[in-house]
């Protein structure tokens, strides 16, 4: 079985990188939290303008369509400034690259 290699040296750069989902994720529970806050610190009183009572409930899903999104924001944001703080430690590396061929491509059966 001939096989044909390349060997050559070459320069990477290695460098740590903050996991986007993680963050946005974290972002996402912490816009759950705030609004639970938010249901519970508020009022329920009868509004003025509507002659309305809403629920907590309907309170909380109605805050949850502005604080997830803002913690989804934020997530991505804080990602972001992680990631250019982390290019200030950029280290380039000396990689060995080997590339191995095998030229016999024939496949043959045996039993």
């Amino acid at each position: 079985m001939p096989s044909h290699d390349t060997h050559q040296t070459v320069e990477a750069t290695v460098r740590r990188v903050p996991r986007y989902g993680v963050l946005m994720g974290i972002g996402v529970v912490l816009g759950v939290i705030a609004a639970g806050i938010l249901t519970m610190v508020g009022s329920f009183e009868q509004s003025q303008a509507l002659d309305v009572v809403y629920p907590p409930g309907q309170v909380f899903g109605f805050l949850l369509l502005w604080t997830v999104p803002i913690g989804l924001a934020l997530g991505g944001v804080a990602g972001l400034v992680l990631e250019r703080l982390a290019r200030r430690h950029d280290r380039v590396v000396r990689v060995d690259r080997e590339t191995v061929v095998d030229e016999d491509d024939t496949t043959t059966d045996r039993a």
